[in-house]
């Protein structure tokens, strides 16, 4: 989810406690599933679980977005394209993620897709992200805002 950190510019959380004062942990999962955060992505987050799909990963790094979570997305992040840290603009608030489409990203795949619409207050951002298997595990590898 480049677009979700770089976008916009603003200041930069630079540790995971630091970005978590700032944002305090949800009970309602922030990726819009009917669980709370601990059963849903927070699981993930913590390391406890690790996504069984590309939709997962993608609700899973939403979360991490609104949680302020840099440990998370950098280890979700694909060792070739990850950044060497997370900007997150401070001022931004996530309101809601819907996703689009799906393709493949399953337990029998090695590669997937996932196009989503993520809101924010003041506007949403669309993006088709792409996501491999490494060592097993779901990673994120890019992503593109698709044509209309």
């Amino acid at each position: 989810m480049t677009g979700m950190s770089s976008r916009r510019s603003g200041s930069r959380a630079r540790s995971k406690s630091a970005s978590r004062a700032a944002s305090p942990v949800p009970r309602a999962c922030p990726c819009g599933l009917p669980r709370t955060y601990e059963d849903c992505c927070g699981r993930y987050h913590s390391g406890s679980a690790a996504a069984p799909t590309a939709e997962a990963l993608m609700r899973s790094r939403y979360s991490a977005f609104v949680v302020r979570d840099e440990a998370y997305l950098l280890r979700s992040w694909h060792p070739r394209t990850r950044p060497a840290d997370v900007a997150f603009d401070t001022t931004m608030r996530w309101t809601g993620l819907e996703i689009l489409e799906t393709r493949d990203g399953s337990a029998f795949h090695t590669t997937g897709t996932v196009t989503f619409r993520a809101s924010y207050r003041g506007g949403s951002m669309h993006e088709r992200s792409r996501f491999e298997r490494v060592d097993g595990a779901w990673v994120y590898v890019d992503g593109e805002v698709p044509e209309s």
